[in-house]
């Protein structure tokens, strides 16, 4: 999904006609994969797609925590290790309060700790939507209307700092610098990695 629609980008660069609607969905693609490269992560998820874990070295020392190594916005459902359905009642997301998610831990009262049968490898599935939210955040959906614009008005430019430029190919370059605006924009949602 993307995090704007055509509609909005043409309405924002006051565009009337259809003539450049290929080149402006291509500009929505490109400021999309830059958002997400450079906050290391991606901020919509627009249906479930399952993941695996390993039943040993993606959980807790004491079994109760699994830790999925990406943003998950929300759950739809948990196989253990062993084959059966964990219930969403016996989950905890952390952080509890809001997402993206980092873990799932069990709760205590559920009598039930991650683990395996044959294997540990990939042995636990999480279904769920994997990203920063469902749908973008305001913040970053402004980020990428701006940037989409910026890369846009690109082809019209004959400068070399800082531009973007579509070559024949139809590959289209990194401009040197993001637009101080989007920077400030992206500044709080960059992924913190250790």
């Amino acid at each position: 999904m993307a995090y704007i629609d055509l509609n909005s980008l043409k309405a924002y660069l006051a565009i009337t006609t259809s003539m450049d609607d290929g080149l402006l969905t291509a500009m929505i693609a490109r400021a999309q994969a830059v958002i997400d490269a450079q906050c290391g992560r991606t901020f919509e998820a627009g249906a479930d797609a399952t993941r695996s874990f390993d039943a040993l070295h993606d959980v807790s020392p004491d079994r109760r925590t699994l830790f999925v190594h990406d943003d998950l916005c929300q759950v739809t459902s948990v196989i253990n290790g062993d084959g059966l359905s964990v219930s969403l009642s016996a989950l905890m997301t952390e952080p509890r309060r809001r997402a993206p998610y980092y873990a799932l831990t069990l709760k205590r009262d559920s009598g039930m700790a991650w683990t395996y049968l044959a294997s540990p490898e990939a042995a636990v599935r999480v279904t769920g939507r994997w990203a920063f939210s469902v749908s973008a955040p305001p913040d970053i959906a402004h980020a990428c209307l701006r940037l989409a614009a910026y890369l846009y008005r690109q082809k019209d430019t004959t400068t070399e700092v800082g531009t973007s430029a579509a070559s024949p190919d139809g590959v289209i370059a990194l401009p040197a610098r993001l637009p101080l605006d989007v920077q400030a924009l992206l500044h709080g949602y960059r992924r913190l990695t250790p």
